[in-house]
C-alpha cells in the first residue's frame, strides 16, 4: 500500500470516528456533559494530539508521534489549569515540555522498531524535564511542590535512571 492509500485510510477511520463519537453522544445524552466546549474545550486539543498519533501510526510516518506527543501533553496540562484555575503554574510547568519530546522519542523508537534506542534517549529528555520542572516548581509553586508532587518526580526520576540501567550494552 502506498503513502497515498495509508493516507486516505487514515482519513477515513478519522471520520468514522468522529461519527461514532457524534453518534454515541445521541443515544446517551449525558456523555454530552463530556464534549462541553466551554467546560472541556481542553478535551480538543488532547484528541487533536491523539488524531496526530493516529494518523502518524496508520500511515507508517513514527515521527509524528513526537509533535503528537507534545500537542497531547499541552493538552493535558490546559485540562488540569481550566480544572483547578491554577493558571499562573505557567511560570513550572512549561518544564514539562521537554519530557512530552522525551514520550514522543520512545513512541517513535517503538513505531519504528527501535524501542531501546527510543527509550535511552526519550528517557533521558523525560528526565531532564522532570529535573527542570522540580527546579522550577520549587521556586514558583512551592504550594503544590509541598504535597505529593515531590515525592512523585523522586519515584519516577529513580525508576527512569533504574530502566536506563538495564538498557545499556553490557561490556563482554
Amino acid at each position: 500500500m502506498d503513502q497515498r492509500n495509508r493516507s486516505s485510510l487514515a482519513f477515513g477511520l478519522l471520520l468514522i470516528l468522529i461519527g461514532v463519537i457524534y453518534l454515541v453522544v445521541q443515544f446517551f445524552p449525558g456523555l454530552q456533559d463530556l464534549f462541553n466546549a466551554r467546560q472541556n474545550w481542553p478535551l480538543f486539543i488532547i484528541g487533536a494530539g491523539v488524531l496526530m498519533l493516529l494518523l502518524g501510526a496508520f500511515s507508517r510516518a513514527p515521527g509524528m508521534a513526537v509533535p503528537a506527543s507534545i500537542v497531547m501533553g499541552i493538552g493535558g496540562i490546559l485540562f488540569w489549569q481550566n480544572a483547578t484555575g491554577n493558571w499562573e503554574s505557567w511560570s513550572y510547568v512549561w518544564a514539562l515540555i521537554p519530557g512530552f519530546v522525551g514520550f514522543g522519542v520512545i513512541l517513535n523508537g517503538v513505531l519504528s522498531g527501535q524501542a531501546r534506542q527510543g527509550l535511552q534517549d526519550g528517557g533521558r529528555t523525560i528526565l531532564v524535564s522532570l529535573v527542570m520542572f522540580a527546579i522550577f516548581g520549587a521556586f514558583f509553586g512551592r504550594e503544590l511542590f509541598a504535597g505529593w508532587v515531590w515525592p512523585s518526580l523522586l519515584i519516577v526520576a529513580g525508576v527512569l535512571i533504574m530502566i536506563s540501567n538495564f538498557l545499556r550494552p553490557r561490556p563482554e
